[in-house]
């Protein structure tokens, strides 16, 4: 059994993470599983959206897997990452969006998962939480990285004191940009997927780029940053055919070029 499925929905890519009896823990099989999925997402061009999320409704996924972690004494961190591995989720690698449908807990490495996807929505069951501080362990990459996605006062309650939240709470703070019903979170997180990747993948990558590069420069190193960003994606035949659809009145065939 794999402990990560991919599957193909047209231009949508389904990432799965398939270990419900441990509540979709990371290990070491998940972990490379993902770095996996993620590469063969990238390198593929029919696929330009990804959607995140757990098998079963107990869990999105409940963070590291510390019992796998116990019995290795701890060798390649908690979750299992190959030495030499880049800090934070895989997700990384990929420049294409990456939205987490988030269901059941979501929970320490969970979060830090969810939180390296471009976009969150959750079901109503779902519930957040920093509790590694409760075990003398670090949300650390979480921790760097919350400070980017929600205010400062509800990142640190979090992260202080390892309690959870639910989904509208969640929603309220802006870790999550909708909540709807447990049955409906497959058909929404697609849906919204399938508006993503309707709209021009050249500029939706180059939006992206820019919006995580800006988060550390000073506003007028942005500005410069975004010129060459701007001007490579203006030469592009996708650039042509957007205007042009527009004047002849039709939906523009983007190729991703």
């Amino acid at each position: 059994m794999a402990f990560v499925e991919l599957e193909k929905r047209g231009t949508v890519a389904w990432v799965t993470i398939n270990r419900p009896d441990r509540m979709n823990a990371l290990g070491r099989e998940v972990n490379q599983g993902l770095r996996q999925a993620w590469l063969d997402f990238e390198a593929d061009p029919e696929l330009r959206v990804a959607v995140l999320t757990g098998a079963g409704d107990r869990a999105f996924c409940a963070g590291a897997d510390l019992k796998e972690a116990a019995a290795r004494g701890g060798e390649g961190g908690l979750g299992g990452q190959p030495p030499g591995s880049l800090p934070g989720p895989s997700v990384g690698i990929t420049t294409k969006p990456v939205i987490a449908a988030i269901n059941g807990y979501c929970l320490a490495g969970g979060l830090e998962l969810a939180d390296a996807c471009d976009l969150r929505i959750a079901s109503e069951n779902a519930q957040f939480g920093c509790p590694e501080v409760k075990w003398n362990l670090l949300h650390g990459y979480g921790a760097i990285r919350m400070a980017h996605s929600i205010p400062h006062a509800y990142a640190m309650e979090l992260l202080m004191t390892g309690d959870f939240i639910d989904a509208q709470e969640a929603l309220k703070i802006g870790l999550v940009s909708k909540v709807v019903s447990q049955g409906q979170l497959v058909a929404k997180a697609q849906a919204l997927a399938e508006v993503i990747a309707s709209r021009a993948p050249l500029a939706i990558r180059a939006t992206k780029q820019l919006f995580y590069a800006s988060l550390n420069m000073p506003l007028h190193q942005a500005l410069t940053y975004y010129g060459p960003v701007t001007r490579l994606n203006s030469l592009s035949e996708d650039t042509k055919e957007g205007p042009l659809a527009f004047s002849e009145k039709r939906t523009p065939q983007f190729q991703g070029r």
